[in-house]
């Protein structure tokens, strides 16, 4: 192996222990929550998904011959999910999974 992947594997996993560590550093068990990272914890999935939804469609060839609809459907399917379960792992998931079955099984 060569030295540069050794190192490339060391400060990947310290970056891991770090990001997984920090949280426990900096606030302390009992102590209330600062109210902007209260704040964050809320916004940021909404971010997230806004900004998946963008980066999905940025390529959608919109006048091709299915006219953006497998990823219209994918895109219904993955909010109905989620504003049936409200869970963004499940509702990304079966969305994703259910594009794939369309673009390679129905849209060919």
């Amino acid at each position: 192996m060569k030295a540069s992947m050794f190192l490339a594997i060391l400060l990947m996993a310290a970056v891991t222990f770090l990001t997984r560590w920090l949280p426990f550093a900096a606030f302390r068990p009992g102590q209330p929550i600062p109210k902007t990272i209260a704040y964050l914890g809320q916004v940021l999935p909404l971010a997230m998904m806004a900004m998946l939804v963008v980066y999905g469609l940025r390529s959608t060839d919109w006048l091709g011959s299915n006219h953006g609809l497998p990823e219209l459907l994918a895109l219904a399917v993955t909010g109905v999910i989620h504003g049936w379960k409200r869970n963004s792992l499940l509702s990304i998931g079966c969305g994703t999974l259910f594009y794939m079955v369309l673009v390679q099984q129905i849209f060919r």
